[in-house]
């Protein structure tokens, strides 16, 4: 390795950041440039399919692998407002039938000393603070954070809201806002705050201007680019079926239908300077066929899915 460059900054990959340049490829990915002749590789939930999600275990493992460009994490209050990672509203949600936690209740409503209590997924590792997250992990990855919740039942999931409503909307994800930037200031590496939340990204650049936002889309690729838009948005996050050609358009995924995507996303947002980055990827079947489409950035459940076919060989 020492006479490679290090990972992870940018020499042969793409980026899941910026929008398209025109100075030719870079050699490794990053989640802001792009697009470039490999898409960077963003770990979701820091490869959950391998690792037990959103914990620092999980994202010390992920960041080490050497194809990760990005670790992808979710990010509510505990009872006193402190940000820590965890995707779901409940403790006590379930992965593969196994618990998510040994513990019960509403992460926003559980005071921090007991979530630092919890067990996730049976890993002997307690829900962290955002704080505790990225201070173990290096530098030299980015990290995505996902604004989950602000520590309400009240959203408005995955709306292009109407003009009345965004103030009100962005002042209730301002002040939890405030403590992920506040967190994430001592982290010296790439950001991006993503969110399927219109006030949750309005309140991203009123509080924190200076990083990378992107806003994912759930049920409308128009609404998705509208809000992307509405906050100049670096990049957007469809899911896997959104990607005009591919094959994947012909599977029912979360909260699109199978059919042809009535918006080529990508194509529109790379015209309009914004990287792409795809989630949630499960295969290198999908892995390839994305990459093949040209996307910037595939956020993945498991590690190693872009490597080359000598190398997935079992007899290799």
């Amino acid at each position: 390795m020492s006479a490679e460059p290090p990972r992870n900054e940018s020499t042969s990959e793409g980026s899941a950041v910026d929008g398209p340049t025109t100075d030719g490829p870079i050699s490794e990915g990053s989640a802001v440039d792009g697009p470039t002749t490999e898409p960077a590789v963003i770990a979701h939930r820091g490869f959950a399919g391998v690792f037990p999600e959103n914990t620092v275990g999980a994202a010390v493992a992920a960041a080490d692998r050497e194809e990760t460009s990005m670790l992808e994490i979710d990010v509510q209050p505990a009872a006193c407002g402190t940000p820590v990672v965890f995707h779901d509203d409940r403790l006590e949600g379930t992965r593969d039938g196994r618990p998510i936690t040994d513990a019960e209740g509403l992460v926003w409503e559980t005071p921090l000393e007991e979530l630092r209590e919890t067990d996730v997924l049976g890993s002997g590792e307690p829900v962290p603070t955002l704080a505790e997250l990225l201070e173990a992990v290096p530098e030299t990855v980015a990290v995505n954070v996902e604004l989950k919740n602000p520590g309400t039942a009240d959203v408005r999931f995955a709306e292009a809201l109407p003009e009345r409503d965004r103030d009100p909307r962005r002042e209730l994800w301002s002040p939890f806002v405030e403590r992920v930037v506040d967190d994430c200031d001592a982290f010296g590496g790439e950001l991006l705050f993503s969110s399927f939340f219109e006030g949750a990204l309005a309140a991203a650049r009123d509080v924190a201007p200076e990083y990378a936002a992107a806003t994912l889309v759930w049920d409308s690729l128009a609404d998705g680019l509208e809000v992307a838009r509405r906050y100049d948005c670096e990049a957007i996050h469809p899911p896997r079926n959104a990607v005009t050609g591919t094959a994947m358009t012909g599977e029912e995924y979360y909260g699109l239908p199978a059919s042809e995507p009535e918006v080529d996303v990508l194509a529109v947002a790379h015209e309009e300077g914004r990287a792409v980055n795809v989630w949630t990827i499960e295969t290198w079947v999908q892995f390839d066929e994305l990459r093949e489409a040209g996307v910037d950035g595939i956020i993945a459940e498991y590690p190693a899915l872009g490597t080359d076919s000598s190398e997935r060989s079992p007899t290799a």
